[in-house]
């Protein structure tokens, strides 16, 4: 008793508790140092001051302190208790103001919600009263306003720091493609080169069949390309009416003695290869290995004072009904200067026909063109007359791009689907949208998740199974206007139907579908008029289902 007579003289508040009729303390905050036997002591006994008092009021007194109380619902108090110098009327306004704080903070006037709630209610004690007991001037705004502690610099770190998360999925997703991307060239590079097929992989349109060396492959033929072939996974156009090659003559046997060593069994295997090949009227097949006589041959100079290459290179992600999810298109106008006459030169284009793509499109020339003479008169030549283009280095003077469903050329759909005995049917169809184009060398690369064989039911083209891999070719020469649909059904193990996706198409055009077209190329000193060839080349950068 000492310790609360020495506070008599100040005015403070001593505890803010909220407790029961029998003074059980559900929560309690004391502001001056006091044991916890004593405050114990103290609520224990105001409920029977409580039952002693005048009911008129709502506050009873002792020797040593003051009891302030409010009714709350369930037979619940809440209880100031004070020096018996603390002023009253400020006192009764602490309270009325913590008894509109409490059901605020703790959602509620319930023995459970005190519980639930309980620091949060001290926390809202300590934002009223001050260490010592002293009053602080608060409203119920300010008080949960500091409860939320809110906080500008922690939510510019938490916008930071979701930026940084975005940008590394990003990143993340952007290397899972280039690794995929990766992966696909790979595989199709080890498919060609354990099947024998030669960088030249393409099979010429005026072959028999349109499929020269491809030894059937077809539906009703055997499945296996023969290793004539020229690589189906290079992108870059080849003729498609070149002669096929000559027929082979049969083996003819000459009389020999026998002969030791290795040789004669690779000899025999040889001969017997050659035979069949003979006999099934086939290219004679060519060994994977590189020979001095498969040596490629030299490129040949160009002949002409300046080479012009159109190119366009399309991305197209598809979902696995066919849908276009995105498909962009970047385009460039290359020219390369064989000689020093065409190294001050002036391409002529058709202005007025790109003026007219307007919608999705976007044209930029090369920083060291001559743009305001460009947009004037449509030709495109460098800024300083003084430098040239380089000789023999190919410069982009005009770029361009579209990004809109329809420029993709073809879509593809694949439908899996789980027999239910351990096998999958799917079912694979294309279709040509832009009727423009005529596709060569198409493939379509589709993942099988086995090394089984398929089983095919039906198929348009020819197709190719390389076990090892796990992949299955779908080879078309051509697709234009004539073949602009197609379908594949085949039968394989399995039981998951993502084994069979990303699907990969790649093929190659000279069908552009920007509408620019080369009218001159004249030297920018007197305009005369110099020599140049001109070709045009559309292949996909990416080009997947999935």
């Amino acid at each position: 008793f000492f310790f609360l007579a020495h506070l008599s003289d100040a005015m403070v508040v001593l505890s803010t508790s909220i407790c029961t009729r029998q003074g059980k303390a559900l929560v309690s905050r004391q502001f001056i140092e006091m044991n916890r036997l004593r405050i114990e002591g103290l609520l224990a006994a105001f409920p029977k001051l409580l039952d002693s008092g005048n009911k008129q009021h709502t506050f009873v007194e002792t020797d040593s302190v003051r009891y302030i109380y409010q009714p709350l619902e369930g037979n619940m108090f809440l209880l100031l208790i004070t020096t018996k110098g603390s002023n009253i009327v400020e006192d009764l306004g602490t309270l009325r103001l913590l008894a509109k704080m409490v059901p605020d903070v703790a959602g509620g006037l319930s023995e459970q919600s005190i519980h639930e709630h309980a620091f949060e209610l001290i926390f809202a004690f300590d934002e009223v009263l001050t260490a010592g007991g002293y009053r602080d001037e608060v409203t119920i705004s300010s008080i949960r306003t500091n409860l939320q502690m809110d906080s500008h610099e922690e939510k510019m770190h938490n916008m930071i720091q979701q930026s940084k998360e975005d940008a590394a999925r990003e990143e993340m997703r952007k290397q899972a493609k280039s690794i995929q991307d990766r992966k696909m060239v790979a595989m199709r590079q080890t498919f060609a080169n354990q099947n024998g097929l030669g960088p030249e992989f393409g099979g010429g349109a005026g072959s028999s069949g349109g499929m020269a060396g491809f030894g059937g492959g077809g539906y009703n033929g055997s499945n296996g390309y023969d290793n004539g072939q020229s690589n189906y996974a290079s992108q870059q156009y080849q003729s498609y009416n070149a002669p096929a090659p000559a027929a082979p003559e049969p083996p003819r046997v000459v009389a020999k003695g026998m002969k030791l060593g290795i040789g004669g069994a690779a000899s025999k295997k040889n001969s017997l290869m050659a035979a069949m090949a003979a006999e099934d009227n086939l290219m004679p097949m060519m060994s994977s290995k590189p020979t001095a006589s498969a040596a490629a041959a030299p490129v040949a100079a160009p002949t002409t004072p300046a080479t012009l290459l159109v190119e366009e290179k399309i991305s197209v992600m598809m979902n696995r009904e066919g849908g276009i999810e995105s498909c962009e298109i970047k385009g460039t106008l290359s020219l390369t200067a064989n000689k020093e006459e065409a190294t001050l030169i002036g391409v002529g284009i058709n202005k007025a026909a790109l003026a007219a793509c307007t919608n999705n499109w976007t044209f930029a020339t090369h920083p060291k063109v001559n743009k305001p003479n460009y947009e004037k008169t449509g030709v495109l030549a460098l800024k300083d007359t003084r430098k040239g283009f380089p000789i023999n280095r190919p410069v982009g003077v005009l770029r361009w791009s579209y990004n809109a469903s329809d420029g993709a050329p073809i879509t593809v759909n694949c439908w899996p689907e789980d027999e239910g005995t351990g096998r999958m049917n799917v079912s694979i169809e294309y279709e040509l949208t832009r009727p423009d184009m005529s596709l060569h060398d198409v493939n379509i690369m589709i993942p099988l998740g086995t090394s089984d064989q398929p089983q095919i039911e039906s198929i348009d083209g020819h197709y190719q199974h390389d076990g090892r891999e796990g992949m299955l070719c779908w080879h078309h020469d051509m697709i234009d206007g004539n073949s602009s649909t197609g379908s594949l059904d085949f039968s394989i193990s399995g039981s998951s139907p993502d084994v069979f996706f990303p699907v990969t198409i790649s093929f190659n055009s000279t069908n552009l579908l920007c509408p620019i077209e080369i009218q001159s190329v004249s030297s920018v000193a007197d305009g005369s008029p110099v020599g140049y060839a001109q070709s045009k080349v559309v292949t996909p950068e990416t080009y997947q289902c999935a």
